[in-house]
């Protein structure tokens, strides 16, 4: 309801203006404390003795002038108790940005209709959205007590952004008209971001999943492992096994790898929670503390979190975490735990295990999606991915109505990768192209392109070596292992011997994320409707790095000069410089005009291919876990449950 009145807002002509406006109305008023507005700060009671011993500052000193006022969804909390969730196996750590480290500039409303302001507490656009200003809080400090300044954000965009061996750092937000945008401060407080062009969805990419780095800098801690600061910094990471001082400060930094940014337990950070255990330092959990500095309190002046502690068990695999929900030692999760074929026996476990279900609004392209790598280096897969009646054929031998009965239980509309039909830019042609079940159709475009077979039956290439095609995903994703296990006969049964290799997250990561030597992998992610698909649009142009099935093109997309960038072809190219217009203009007929061309183009290409559209989700709450909303969007961009306010939920 919530995502089709913003789209409905969106397609009518709320301007750039008005949405900006809307966005920042509570922080254009005269700067006011907000603690004027409620009660005096109240400490913690986990900090209670820390202050009376003097070895920490009174909450009024570690707060800034004017901190952020949150109000709690049902009521104000009480201090103290744990989080208890979970890592599974190696573990994609991108998850814990979910739970304890959402904090950009400007921030998801929680019911996802548009931006609110979060670190900075005021920001405003010019006219044509060129220029951007932010301001932050006077007197906000790191979790060391610190102060959090422009430096601290300066030191991100000149030391590690725009500086030369660092600057791997993705960041597609922040250029426009083939530029990267330019950083100026004003003050200590006060900074600019200025693009050669238009960008007028600045403020939402900014607020999108952990995409904004210019929080995650402290300058204070870093600059020792810069060389530009520390004239050891080669000796001294060469000394930490390191193989310079930029590995060593990659490390540190977190900002390449989304696991290493957890791995560091010694970083500051502006989060409700830090690292006290980190991933990786204990066999059997990870623990995050709360950050004594945190700079939101709830409207009688508390300082959040409620939590004390978010506590990561370390589990071996998604049986054991789905055992571990059942007999409520989970307080709040969903990755991993809410499969379709889990549903019905956590349903019937509510009341032993003392928890309930809170629902998932679908906001993803797809249950699975088939990624074959497009940009392989070696030239015969290459070739044969890159023909698209390959795919198609490989699509057509997939019989999707088994897969969603057996999967799904019988819930699921069958769709490739695509908007969804109840949105204005659906594209029923790229919905719906080469789903029929159709094995003759998908040998007889086969025998065109590889007639040969050994004496197995599988299909060989001109050299006469067997085409085997290794899809390689993350083991944790159990549903991902089910449709892998029905799909993989159906394309054997066409000749091409499809295998599946499942691995920990953490080696996934290295392989597919990191890597380009794979043959495909599958995931599920990206937007399926209204602004989710004009800022996460992976599947239907390869604009950032979560287009796994052309890594090369994306990187060309954003630096043809860069290591590893492959010139896509001319449709590719065309629908890129149409994104690129998309994301310059601030008329929303035009923004939808555009999109829909790149969706005609993506009809065209066939990038990838999927299963059915996904149906709500559902996650695990305890009951006695407060403040949590019985309804979130279910996205990584959003990221649930980022923007619902975690710091507000407590035990009672």
């Amino acid at each position: 309801m919530l995502r089709r009145e913003w789209r409905r807002k969106v397609m009518q002509g709320f301007s750039r203006r008005a949405f900006l406006a809307a966005s920042t109305a509570a922080v254009i008023l005269p700067a006011m404390s907000a603690l004027a507005q409620v009660a005096p700060a109240r400490e913690p009671t986990m900090l209670d003795a820390l202050v009376k011993a003097g070895n920490l500052p009174a909450v009024a000193d570690r707060l800034p002038i004017n901190p952020l006022v949150v109000t709690p969804l049902d009521r104000v909390g009480t201090h103290g108790g744990d989080w208890n969730s979970a890592i599974v196996g190696g573990g994609s750590l991108s998850m814990l940005f979910r739970y304890q480290a959402y904090e950009p500039l400007v921030r998801y409303a929680p019911d996802w209709s548009g931006v609110v302001p979060n670190v900075a507490e005021h920001f405003e656009s010019n006219a044509d959205a060129t220029e951007f200003t932010f301001r932050l809080r006077k007197g906000m400090k790191w979790s060391d007590g610190e102060p959090f300044t422009t430096e601290d954000i300066l030191f991100w965009y000149e030391d590690i952004f725009d500086y030369d061996g660092l600057n791997d750092v993705g960041q597609n937000h922040l250029r426009a008209g083939g530029k990267k945008a330019r950083f100026e401060a004003v003050d200590d407080v006060t900074f600019k971001v200025i693009f050669a062009a238009p960008n007028g969805l600045f403020p939402l990419r900014l607020a999108w999943a952990n995409d904004d780095q210019t929080t995650r800098a402290p300058k204070h801690y870093l600059k020792q492992f810069h060389i530009k600061y520390n004239p050891d910094a080669e000796q001294q990471a060469k000394a930490k096994g390191a193989s310079g001082w930029i590995q060593l400060f990659q490390r540190e930094a977190g900002l390449v790898v989304d696991n290493e940014f957890f791995q560091n337990s010694q970083r500051p950070v502006i989060h409700a929670w830090k690292m006290a255990i980190a991933p990786g330092q204990s066999t059997d959990r990870a623990v995050a503390e709360r950050n004594p500095y945190y700079w939101k309190v709830d409207t009688e002046g508390n300082q959040l979190p409620y939590l004390d502690r978010i506590v990561y068990q370390m589990v071996a695999d998604a049986q054991v975490l789905l055992l571990k929900a059942m007999q409520g030692e989970i307080d709040l999760m969903d990755q991993y735990i809410a499969t379709p074929a889990n549903r019905a026996v956590l349903y019937d476990s509510q009341e032993q295990g003392k928890f309930g279900l809170y629902t998932l609004t679908s906001t993803e392209t797809n249950e699975m999606v088939f990624q074959l790598n497009l940009n392989h280096p070696n030239e015969a897969k290459r070739k044969l991915y890159n023909n698209k009646d390959f795919r198609a054929a490989l699509s057509m031998a997939l019989d999707r109505q088994a897969i969603i009965d057996t999967v799904f239980i019988g819930q699921g509309t069958i769709s490739q990768p695509a908007v969804r039909a109840d949105d204005p830019l659906y594209n029923e042609r790229l919905a719906t192209q080469f789903t029929q079940y159709d094995p003759d159709a998908a040998n007889a475009l086969l025998d065109k392109i590889l007639p040969n077979k050994d004496g197995e039956g599988f299909r060989q290439d001109e050299s006469g070596k067997r085409v085997t095609i290794i899809f390689e995903i993350d083991q944790a994703r159990a549903t991902f292992l089910d449709i892998f296990q029905l799909a993989l006969p159906m394309f054997q049964a066409v000749g091409v011997d499809v295998q599946m290799r499942g691995m920990d997250r953490s080696l996934w990561e290295v392989r597919v994320r990191q890597g380009i030597e794979f043959d495909g992998t599958a995931h599920r992610f990206g937007g399926n409707g209204g602004i989710a698909a004009i800022l996460d649009p992976r599947y239907f142009i390869p604009n950032t790095t979560e287009a796994l099935y052309a890594k090369g093109w994306q990187l060309w997309y954003r630096d043809p000069a860069s290591k590893g960038a492959v010139e896509p072809p001319q449709p590719v190219k065309d629908a890129l410089a149409r994104y690129d217009r998309v994301l310059g203009s601030p008329d929303p007929e035009v923004q939808r005009k555009l999109m829909a061309e790149i969706l005609e183009i993506a009809a065209d290409q066939f990038y990838v291919f999927g299963v059915c559209l996904p149906s709500d989700s559902y996650g695990v709450v305890r009951n006695d876990m407060q403040n949590v909303p019985k309804t979130m969007p279910n996205s990584w961009g959003y990221p649930t449950p980022g923007p619902a306010n975690p710091e507000t939920f407590f035990k009672a």
